[in-house]
């Protein structure tokens, strides 16, 4: 008999449910002669239109060209899960791990970044589906509560509206089996519709005069002489500065790739779930979650009520970004039988979308930033998965960093350091195999998967 996970399988699409829309907008000609520009950009994601929307409102006469590889929204920004917070370092938590010298600006910084989100969204008319409901991060293991206390605790610490819900609180938030405890943080966070979000980006920055040209790949990088010419298909691009926004892909420099691995996170979408499913779940406050799992799943709900539900971690040789293991169904079935150890109560749902995103992991879990050529060329990423929001303030600090560092925190740890290397391939693909089923299988069968876990959060992903 086939399991309840393939049937909610039968008549998937594999493709991503936010870019399935008939109102994409018209993807623009690629770069067909030279071009000069004071700034420019490489990749069409959050990092880059953020980048190239806050480099014309500090300077309006600034000439900025951005291009993208494929088209705005296609790659890893049409992809996520949605979730945005005022958190620009992962998480509380981590950012603490990370930089404890920096964490209270750091806490101040993601507040004013959420704040200048929202208004940019406000101030451009863009309706990306935005819910203020808050961050619910949610215990599935009674060992498991301690550390939520912890992160509490940090919430209240440094300002947060956080309340910690015991498992009779968390049932009336949200009613899963596995749900033991939760934080439920209401600071301006919440979901987006990140397709609609990029393109609305797009759309601002073009009103703006910022030139974008699509299907327009970046072929190499001279620094020689006083500007920087990057080289395209059709067309020259001769630069003062250049903001390098390729995240898990990369490109740009041969160095990045030291610092920045791109793995997977497949994601599933349900049909929309009818008024008595809703009730059978609750999630009237309409968070983003996050649970507590080693191999962590989140999940969002949609304006028409599907439930966006992610987390299965993989990685492929090279850090392949779109691997052809991610087209078949079959390897989308641990990922939809989690679901329903979620939601027992939702036996006979339909997924109707399958896909993976590109995530550019570093050690540290957070945005750091690559100086090349004498430091005219910034590569901004390793948001490791929390970029919708977060992007928006690492594309500041990047543009900082390119005009000389002129503001105080683009001179604080977190701005002036680098996460550590990662080893190259072949390791790196065994490392990653290794950690990889230790994640799947830690939670239920322990023994040498926690160590291991523990050696790999020694080297800086933490992870355990």
């Amino acid at each position: 008999m086939q399991r309840p996970s393939m049937t909610a399988l039968a008549e998937v699409k594999m493709s991503p449910f936010w870019l399935d829309r008939p109102d994409a907008p018209e993807v623009l000609s690629p770069l067909s002669s030279n071009r000069k520009a004071d700034l420019l950009i490489v990749g069409g994601g959050f990092t880059g239109l953020w980048g190239a929307i806050q480099a014309k409102q500090n300077n309006p006469d600034l000439a900025v060209v951005l291009i993208e590889k494929g088209a705005v929204a296609n790659g890893a920004s049409g992809r996520p899960g949605g979730v945005v917070s005022t958190s620009v370092m992962h998480g509380l938590s981590n950012a603490v791990r990370v930089f404890p010298n920096d964490i209270a600006e750091l806490e101040r910084l993601g507040k004013e970044n959420m704040h200048g989100f929202m208004q940019t969204i406000a101030d451009h008319g863009i309706d990306c589906h935005a819910e203020w409901g808050g961050e619910l991060t949610v215990a599935v293991d009674d060992d498991h509560i301690e550390a939520l206390h912890r992160e509490h605790e940090l919430h209240l610490e440094y300002g947060h509206k956080a309340v910690f819900l015991d498992q009779a609180a968390v049932q009336t938030q949200i009613r899963s089996p596995r749900y033991k405890a939760g934080i439920w943080s209401k600071d301006i966070s919440g979901t987006v519709h990140p397709a609609l979000l990029a393109w609305g980006l797009k759309k601002a920055a073009l009103s703006l005069g910022v030139e974008i040209f699509e299907n327009t790949e970046l072929l190499a990088v001279d620094g020689a002489g006083g500007k920087i010419q990057v080289s395209t298909r059709f067309g020259l691009v001769t630069a003062r500065k250049v903001l390098l926004a390729t995240n898990a892909f990369t490109s740009g420099h041969p160095g990045i790739k030291r610092r920045v691995v791109a793995i997977r996170d497949r994601v599933l979408a349900t049909e929309p779930l009818s008024q008595e499913q809703m009730h059978a779940v609750g999630w009237t406050n309409r968070q983003g979650v996050y649970d507590t799992r080693t191999q962590m799943n989140y999940m969002r709900l949609t304006k028409d009520n599907r439930i966006i539900f992610g987390g299965r971690l993989a990685y492929a040789f090279a850090g392949s970004t779109f691997p052809r293991a991610d087209t078949d169904v079959q390897s989308y079935q641990p990922l939809a039988a989690a679901f329903f150890d979620t939601f027992p109560q939702l036996e006979g749902v339909r997924f109707t979308h399958a896909w993976s995103g590109p995530i550019d992991l570093s050690t540290r879990m957070a945005v750091h930033f690559q100086r090349y050529h004498a430091g005219k060329v910034v590569y901004a990423g390793g948001y490791s998965g929390f970029g919708v929001s977060a992007s928006r303030f690492g594309a500041r600090i990047a543009l900082d960093i390119l005009d000389g560092s002129k503001t105080a925190e683009s001179r604080l740890d977190f701005a002036t350091t680098l996460p550590n290397t990662i080893p190259p391939e072949p390791f790196r693909w065994l490392g990653a195999q290794v950690t990889m089923y230790a994640l799947d299988t830690a939670d239920k069968k322990g023994g040498w998967r926690k160590p291991w876990l523990r050696l790999v959060s020694a080297m800086g992903f933490p992870l355990s």
